[in-house]
């Protein structure tokens, strides 16, 4: 069994206060095998909110994997936004923009979606997708194969203004062969649970997860929250938790079962605290 840690769009520099504390302090109980910070880490990439979020994520468990979103590209430095587009984050967070975690039981693999030509979209290269492919391809121990991205590959029904990272029906093909099981994203602000079966590639349904943002005052009309990922051999489970303001913490809201290969391909509801089959 691992658990990982999912929080996105943090957007330093416009952040709702009250719920720093019992972010860092629920993560630390529930002492996660991975935490995974998925893209908007700032708001407007300045160098105080770099210097913020740096500061935040010291204080969350090791090991992590952080990938930088939109709004983490200088968007009025006209400069810094087409010659350094990451410099601050390379500076502050990593130099590594599509690291990967792999152990013998999860293989969770990242690729930067930011661009310096796109306001709000993002898209993914040939190369990074092959990069990806081309690890899930060279694993040997049945891994649970996870992909992380800033901008999503899917989109609730009815959603404007928003669109799925660019190149992604050249990607989901190549995915689909390499035995991808689930997708990671941020971006909507929004919990959301997709499906690759938008594709219409046969056998191919695997989740696509949407984080809303964990921390910050934009958001679009639903709590700030996080997920949490359980995956054990005959599945995997997300929960996520939801800020309540009354109560001052992040608490269980709703998880969903999603059977690895071999299984039925529906995600499976349940309210919280109620027990999963196969835990």
């Amino acid at each position: 069994m691992r658990t990982i840690v999912q929080i996105s769009d943090l957007h330093f520099g416009t952040i709702l206060e009250p719920t720093i504390e019992p972010l860092v302090e629920t993560i630390r109980r529930i002492q996660p095998d991975l935490v995974v910070t998925s893209g908007d880490l700032t708001q407007r990439a300045r160098r105080v909110q770099y210097a913020d979020a740096r500061a935040f994520l010291d204080r969350l468990p090791d090991p992590q994997l952080v990938i930088p979103g939109n709004h983490d590209v200088p968007a009025y430095n006209l400069y810094r936004r087409f010659a350094q587009p990451l410099e601050r984050y390379k500076k502050f967070i990593t130099h590594n923009l599509d690291p990967a975690f792999i152990d013998d039981e999860i293989a969770v693999l990242t690729m930067n979606t930011a661009r310096a030509m796109v306001i709000k979209g993002g898209r993914v290269s040939h190369k990074q997708v092959e990069d990806v492919v081309a690890a899930f391809h060279r694993l040997d121990q049945g891994q649970a194969r996870i992909v992380v991205t800033h901008h999503p590959f899917d989109l609730p029904p009815g959603l404007t203004g928003v669109d799925i990272v660019a190149r992604a029906d050249m990607a989901m093909p190549r995915f689909a062969q390499a035995g991808v099981e689930m997708f990671l994203a941020g971006h909507l602000h929004l919990v959301y649970f997709g499906s690759t079966s938008r594709y219409n590639i046969p056998g191919f349904a695997a989740p696509i997860v949407q984080a809303g943002t964990a921390t910050s005052t934009r958001a679009r009309g639903e709590p700030n929250s996080f997920n949490v990922i359980r995956v054990s051999q005959a599945d995997i489970e997300v929960e996520v938790m939801r800020w309540e303001d009354s109560r001052h913490a992040f608490v269980s809201h709703e998880t969903r079962r999603f059977p690895r290969a071999g299984g039925p391909s529906p995600a499976t509801p349940r309210r919280p605290g109620e027990l999963s089959q196969g835990r």
